[in-house]
C-alpha cells in the first residue's frame, strides 16, 4: 500500500501580507515544519509586531525587496491591487528557481500585473484558496481554515510543471482539494459564486444603513438569519473587496447584468401575483443549496 505523499518543504518562505489567509498558511507551515524560515512583509509595524508575538515570523520587514531575498517560495497575500508595485519592488531580489504564488480571488489581474516584472528564471503559479471568514489580521488565522475547501490554480501553459506540483502539494497538505483551470474561466466562475454575492450583501446592508434612525434600529434589533448572514459577508475586508471588483469588473458586470434581469422578472412575478412562477423559482434554487451541502461546502 502506497504511503502518504511527502509534504513539500521550502527552506525559506516569504509571506507578503499576513492577514487571515497569510497567517493561516504560516500556521500550517509552522505546525508541520514545512519551512525552516518564514519571512514576513507588511506595511504596518503593528501588524509585524503581532506576527512576531504569535510566532508566525522568524524575520519581518516592510520592504518587499528585502523579504524575498533567498526565498524559495514567495506568497502574495495582500489585496490584489497592491500586486504590481510589490512585483516591481521585489523582482531584483528574487533568486533563480523561486516560486511566486498568491491567494487572491481574481486571477487574470495577477498574470497581467505580476508576470511582466518577474525574471524568466522565476516561476509564477497563481492560486486561490477558496476559504475565509469575515475576520482579518494575523490573529484571525487558524491552520484548519483550508480543510475540506477548494483551491484553484491558474498557471499559464508554459509554467514549470514541477513548480505547479509543489504548490498543489502545499495546498493539498493544508487539507484542500485542488483544481486547475484557465485564469479567465476562474474569474467568470468566481464572479457568480463569490463576487456577486458580496456585492449584493454590501448593497443590502448599505440600504439598511440609509434607513431612518428608528427603522435602522429595528432592523438591527430584529435581524433574522437572512439579514444576519448578509451583515457577516458585508463585514469582510473593504480594501480587499474594492480591489476584487476593480480587477474583475468585466466578469462582475456581466453577472450583475444577468442578475438585474432576473431580479426584474422576479419583481414582475410578485407584482402580478404569479404564484406558480415564484414557487418554481424557489423550488429550483433549493436544489442548488442541496448541491452545496452534498459537496461539503456548506
Amino acid at each position: 500500500m502506497a504511503g502518504k505523499p511527502r509534504p513539500p518543504r521550502f527552506p525559506r518562505v516569504a509571506l507578503i501580507g499576513i492577514g487571515l489567509i497569510g497567517s493561516s498558511l504560516a500556521r500550517v507551515l509552522r505546525r508541520d515544519g514545512l519551512a525552516d524560515h518564514i519571512a514576513v512583509c507588511a506595511r504596518s509595524h503593528a501588524t509585524l509586531d503581532k506576527a512576531r508575538e504569535l510566532r508566525l515570523a522568524d524575520s519581518t520587514t516592510t520592504d518587499p525587496r528585502q523579504v524575498v531575498e533567498d526565498a524559495d517560495l514567495v506568497m502574495l497575500s495582500t489585496p490584489v491591487g497592491a500586486y504590481e508595485p510589490i512585483a516591481q519592488a521585489m523582482a531584483p531580489s528574487l533568486k533563480r528557481g523561486c516560486i511566486v504564488s498568491d491567494v487572491g480571488s481574481v486571477k487574470m489581474s495577477v498574470i497581467r500585473d505580476v508576470t511582466p516584472h518577474l525574471p524568466k528564471s522565476v516561476h509564477l503559479v497563481p492560486g486561490h484558496p477558496v476559504a475565509g471568514t469575515e475576520h482579518s489580521g494575523p490573529e484571525a488565522g487558524f491552520a484548519e481554515l483550508f480543510e475540506g475547501r477548494f483551491c484553484i490554480l491558474t498557471p499559464e501553459p508554459e509554467t514549470s510543471e514541477t513548480a505547479v506540483k509543489r504548490i498543489r502539494a502545499l495546498w493539498e497538505h493544508a487539507g484542500m482539494m485542488v483544481e486547475q483551470m484557465d485564469a479567465e474561466h476562474h474569474d467568470k466562475v468566481l464572479a457568480i459564486t463569490s463576487h456577486l454575492p458580496h456585492l449584493i450583501a454590501y448593497t443590502i446592508v448599505g440600504t439598511a444603513t440609509d434607513l431612518e434612525d428608528h427603522l435602522r434600529r429595528e432592523v438591527v434589533r430584529f435581524s433574522a438569519g437572512g439579514f444576519r448572514d448578509f451583515t457577516r459577508i458585508a463585514a469582510s475586508d473593504p480594501v480587499m473587496w474594492r480591489d476584487v471588483f476593480l480587477n474583475n469588473k468585466d466578469a462582475v458586470l456581466e453577472m450583475l447584468g444577468r442578475f438585474t434581469e432576473d431580479l426584474t422578472a422576479l419583481q414582475r412575478a410578485i407584482r402580478w401575483d404569479e404564484a406558480e412562477k415564484l414557487e418554481d423559482l424557489f423550488t429550483r434554487t433549493r436544489e442548488i443549496r442541496r448541491g452545496v451541502i452534498d459537496a461539503n461546502q456548506a
